[in-house]
């Protein structure tokens, strides 16, 4: 018996102990990490912040066209607590994201700093190549992503139980959609495809554009630096 509880002390230790380190390329720092459920209900505790979808009860998720789900909300993906609060915070739409990552003295990364980050190997590696642009996130070829057709969770995950790709980064391909501050008129871009999609969507062609105030299930973040 107390060796379950101090089991239970231990994991409720590492959760409160998280950090998403900023990592550094060229002369900006990325998260590693895609922005947790546990980083947004602090923030939003600490601010009184509430988001669109907990205004309007619920967020989307497409089923033959977008559907509202009403109570599903970044503390509750899909309707329900999340498993873990080191899943990415979901159903945030940019305008939201853009505030989170300005209270930590952050913003959005442009594209190019993405692209950077996510194919570009600049940090010393066993694993990648140096100055080497690659294809996926993840190297030369698809793997280890939370895609269709590979890890096959068929969700997004706990950041923290996904493989590193290039630059020690996490989920910058797969798991879910991030905004990005690239806009096109009343839309904003986002990269690297969620668990949805096939691994195809990861590669630098597969960012798309999205309505700024849109939300869903599959649109996350993460912040970038200036220092």
């Amino acid at each position: 018996m107390k060796i379950i509880f101090l089991f239970i002390i231990f994991l409720s230790t590492r959760a409160i102990s998280f950090e998403n380190p900023k990592i550094k390329i060229n002369n900006f720092f990325i998260n590693k990490y895609e922005v947790t459920i546990k980083e947004f209900v602090e923030y939003a505790k600490k601010n009184n912040y509430k988001t669109l979808a907990e205004k309007n009860d619920g967020g989307y998720e497409w089923e033959a066209g977008w559907q509202k789900r009403n109570g599903w909300t970044y503390k509750k993906p899909d309707g329900f607590k999340a498993k873990s609060l080191l899943e990415p915070a979901v159903h945030i739409n940019k305008f939201e994201a853009e505030n989170y990552c300005r209270s930590i003295n952050g913003r959005l990364p442009n594209f190019n700093e993405w692209k950077i980050a996510a194919y570009q190997q600049l940090l010393p590696s066993q694993e990648f190549e140096r100055n080497k642009i690659y294809k996926y996130p993840s190297g030369d070829i698809p793997k280890n992503m939370n895609s269709q057709g590979l890890l096959n969770y068929n969700k997004h995950m706990d950041v923290t139980k996904l493989p590193e790709g290039i630059n020690g980064l996490v989920a910058m391909g797969g798991n879910v959609w991030e905004w990005i501050s690239d806009k096109k008129g009343e839309d904003s871009l986002t990269a690297g495809a969620s668990w949805w999609y096939g691994s195809s969507m990861t590669k630098v062609t597969g960012a798309q554009y999205k309505p700024s105030n849109f939300y869903a299930i599959y649109v996350g973040f993460r912040c970038a630096f200036d220092k």
